[in-house]
């Protein structure tokens, strides 16, 4: 499992930790607890009755393996004064998966952010709006960031693109042949390229995917376009070299099975939490 990553935001005048998990965003309750006036605790909140059935109805909607037996039992006693229910109880009993409590250096008690907006009206409407909008506002810059991103190495691999079909055309493509035939090898070696990378050539993808617009490299990760301008360059040396395209071809798939693997293993710590396409 990937390593947390940490971000905050500061809703009035309180900083909120956000991490970015391997399975989604939490927002800390334990912080936005700082936020609220008097003496009080996550489990008095949870004590609500109304509490317990927004919880409950969001775990049914959300995760298929919620216990909704344990669930009825914990509403049924919801109310009560004698009634007292944790995190880490109500996650034990009834296999929840929005609330998590944990120690540590990520230590305290983080909430979904359905969850947390809820919590965040318990401490007052004013700071569930306020949070609404820098929680909007933080997702909205990691957009951002990703698009640069992604942007940038589309560029890198458009400008190594340049390298590599001068390599074709000074190594590949004899004097005297059409525009057609040239174009052909540029297009041989371009699905090379995508057959060691996205494991299919660009008709092939094309075939899978008739309802998509542009082309494989358009659809690609920030990772695999990274990898692609990567490999434009190395083909290119190798074409100066003069290796057959099928040594030239394993060489590459080799080349990027083991950056795409460094890659994505790294890619908690270097950009912030994506959702899965």
């Amino acid at each position: 499992m990937k390593k947390p990553v940490k971000t905050s935001i500061e809703v009035q005048g309180t900083e909120i930790t956000v991490l970015n998990t391997s399975d989604g965003q939490f927002i800390s309750l334990t912080d936005m607890l700082k936020a609220k006036d008097g003496d009080f605790f996550i489990s008095d909140w949870l004590r609500n009755r109304n509490t317990v059935e927004f919880l409950g109805i969001w775990e049914t909607v959300h995760n298929p393996h919620f216990n909704s037996g344990e669930f009825a039992i914990i509403r049924s006693q919801a109310g009560l004064n004698s009634y007292k229910l944790s995190v880490k109880d109500w996650v034990e009993k009834t296999g929840a998966i929005g609330l998590r409590a944990s120690a540590g250096r990520y230590g305290g008690t983080f909430a979904h952010p359905d969850l947390a907006f809820e919590f965040g009206m318990w401490i007052s409407p004013e700071f569930k709006i306020y949070l609404i909008k820098e929680f909007q506002r933080l997702k909205e810059d990691e957009s951002r960031r990703l698009s640069l991103a992604w942007n940038l190495n589309r560029t890198l691999s458009k400008l190594n693109y340049r390298i590599h079909t001068d390599a074709i055309k000074a190594n590949l493509i004899p004097p005297e042949v059409t525009a057609a035939q040239a174009a052909m090898m540029y297009a041989n070696e371009a699905d090379l390229l995508n057959v060691a990378l996205f494991g299919r050539t660009a008709r092939q993808w094309r075939d899978a995917n008739p309802k998509l617009d542009g082309n494989m490299r358009d659809h690609a990760s920030i990772e695999q376009l990274l990898v692609l301008a990567n490999m434009e360059s190395l083909n290119a040396e190798l074409i100066h070299m003069a290796l057959p395209s099928g040594d030239r071809l394993r060489k590459l798939n080799a080349i990027a099975i083991r950056q795409m693997r460094t890659l994505t293993a790294s890619a908690a710590r270097l950009l912030p939490f994506r959702d899965n396409p």
